[in-house]
């Protein structure tokens, strides 16, 4: 038995020796290397009852204490009015540095005096220093109104309008892609639209539910599409994998130096999202060695990488990209050892709130990362 160690941006991590992949013909060979059995001991993360996703590795005692802090929150959303439209810009925010915004508009569960639907338009950034809203009756559904009410939001607040728009709907793309275009602003079809499906879970509780025209078991119009899964295209494929695992104060580290470290990559607001995990909770991700590494990393920052999952059924690692592209990234020998690592894997992702990573490097000996993407798991949003 050989054993390979491989660095995850920096920490070293062992793992036993790979197993070969049934890769299709003319394919390159592509293992997955598994970790020794001590590397899979998680630290339990109870989720905080605090609203927006907030996620934590308190202990029940603590917990509790947040609870009955809630009430105070509590009063401050019954200030919220329903039927007001949020124009919001942090007075601290550098206006000029907002170069990408998130955009969903899309028909609320909310009647209006027709009986008919009303639509809303919901725009913010990564880090919801800009914040807009605007209803409309479902008879004014059209690129140039949604043109016009992007370019009201720059106007508004005073800033100029971004270099890019990230929406998550895909049967919204010709709307949305021929407004931004009409703008000069680039549309992005991507469910890394993490703030903004996070704001919609929580407008949803304090001002749909709250609206007088609040339809109660409405489903959402346009529901968040979960095809099958298909091949990767040739240019995706590396040489080997490994189930891996980082420390989350290295993971926040890694994403503090993803600018300055990585050409490649893509990381999250931690503490906008409200993850307060302890330091020493171990983050599950997918580690991927290539000779090629940095063409890999390149072609890989172009997908909007969303999230990662494995697919015990047909022991495959599935890869989800923009907001409708899903591939298997890569197989392994099926087995009741690895189908125990994979469901091991999955676990600990939903034990530190869906939060998980994909490092691609040159060798898994390397002491660094070409690329580094963080993950996040989200359930689709209630409207």
């Amino acid at each position: 038995m050989t054993t390979a160690t491989a660095i995850v941006a920096g920490h070293g991590i062992a793992f036993r020796r790979s197993l070969h992949l049934p890769n299709p013909p003319g394919k390159p060979s592509f293992s997955v290397a598994r970790p020794h059995a001590h590397n899979r001991l998680l630290v339990p993360a109870t989720p905080s009852p605090r609203p927006c996703r907030s996620i934590s590795s308190e202990s029940p005692t603590a917990a509790e204490a947040d609870t009955a802090e809630e009430p105070a929150e509590e009063n401050e959303e019954d200030d919220v009015d329903p039927l007001a439209e949020v124009c919001y810009l942090d007075p601290d925010a550098d206006a000029e540095g907002i170069r990408e915004w998130e955009v969903d508009f899309c028909s609320r569960p909310i009647l209006d005096a027709r009986g008919k639907k009303v639509w809303e338009l919901v725009v913010c950034d990564a880090t919801l220093s800009l914040q807009f809203t605007r209803f409309f009756p479902n008879t004014s559904i059209n690129s140039v109104t949604l043109r016009d009410a992007l370019a009201s939001v720059a106007s508004s607040l005073g800033v100029p309008l971004p270099d890019r728009a990230r929406f998550f709907r895909s049967q919204m793309q010709i709307i949305i892609s021929r407004a931004c275009n009409d703008l000069g602003v680039k549309a992005v079809p991507s469910r890394r639209c993490v703030s903004l499906l996070l704001w919609l879970e929580e407008r949803y509780e304090t001002v749909y539910s709250r609206h007088p025209g609040f339809q109660k078991g409405t489903k959402p119009l346009l529901t968040l599409d979960n095809p099958f899964a298909t091949n990767l295209p040739d240019n995706l494929f590396g040489d080997k994998w490994a189930f891996v695992q980082l420390p989350f104060d290295d993971v926040r580290e890694e994403v503090e130096l993803l600018e300055r470290r990585y050409a490649f990559g893509a990381g999250l607001d931690l503490d906008l999202l409200g993850f307060e995990l302890d330091e020493t909770t171990l983050v599950p991700g997918v580690a991927v060695e290539s000779s090629r590494a940095k063409p890999l990393a390149a072609w890989m920052n172009g997908l909007e990488i969303c999230s990662m999952e494995v697919d015990t059924g047909r022991a495959n690692l599935i890869l989800s990209a923009g907001v409708s592209t899903r591939y298997v990234y890569a197989g392994y020998q099926k087995s009741a050892a690895t189908t125990q690592e994979a469901e091991a894997w999955e676990a600990a992702k939903k034990a530190c709130g869906g939060l998980h990573f994909l490092a691609i490097q040159e060798n898994l000996n390397s002491d660094s990362c070409v690329g580094f993407w963080l993950l996040l798991d989200l359930p689709p949003p209630p409207v």
